[in-house]
């Protein structure tokens, strides 16, 4: 465990529905986004299309063993970059860490991340309600960790319809869910104009995911 990343952090564990955690200013921002450059430094952010060829308006990275991909081929995880024919960059071991402990603090004490999909978001680009399905083993929770600018993260549940629940995440907040809100729908409204002090005018998300 690296401690610097988040012993020094106050998080009251907030219970938001079962199987969702927020731990509110867990993470230190200006730590992981000196590893973020490092890791876009060898895989650019990009905008990936979705099968039908739709540009994602979200930038993208990732890290770890696989990596998430969307294109002509669907959603799924792979272990090369595109971009260059190589493999993803590994994963930092203070990402890592940090994924770990917030999972066991909300309850999954055996999540070992393999992948981590990187997120950059720049005013009015938003991510529509969807599900992460594409992983093998759903008894994984998902660990979001939010840098920069705020942003509202939408629960909507079993269904894509309705307006769900808002979560509003700030910078260090780090949402768990997994068990029975695993496979919730979730999505992102268009992130407000803003300029946070480490970040500029992007929000950052890392998604840490059990993908193999």
């Amino acid at each position: 465990m690296t401690p610097d990343l988040f012993a020094d952090r106050q998080s009251p564990r907030q219970l938001l529905d079962e199987g969702v955690v927020l731990l509110p200013d867990f993470a230190d921002s200006a730590v992981l986004l000196a590893l973020i450059r490092e890791v876009s430094d060898e895989a650019p952010f990009r905008h990936m299309r979705t099968p039908g060829g739709r540009r994602i308006g979200v930038a993208m990275t990732n890290c770890g063993e696989l990596g998430w991909l969307s294109g002509p081929g669907g959603y799924r995880y792979g272990d090369l970059d595109p971009l260059t024919d190589r493999p993803w960059p590994a994963m930092p071991a203070m990402f890592r860490d940090l994924a770990s402990e917030a999972a066991r603090l909300a309850g999954f004490a055996q999540f070992r991340p393999d992948a981590c999909l990187i997120n950059r978001y720049q005013a009015e680009t938003r991510l529509g309600a969807h599900r992460d399905e594409d992983e093998r083993d759903f008894s994984q929770p998902i660990v979001s960790v939010s840098l920069g600018l705020p942003a509202e993260f939408v629960l909507h549940g079993a269904s894509r319809s309705g307006r769900g629940r808002v979560v509003a995440l700030h910078d260090g907040d780090v949402l768990v869910f997994g068990g029975p809100a695993r496979l919730i729908y979730h999505s992102v409204r268009a992130l407000k104009p803003g300029r946070h002090p480490l970040t500029g005018e992007y929000r950052y998300n890392l998604t840490f995911r059990r993908a193999g």
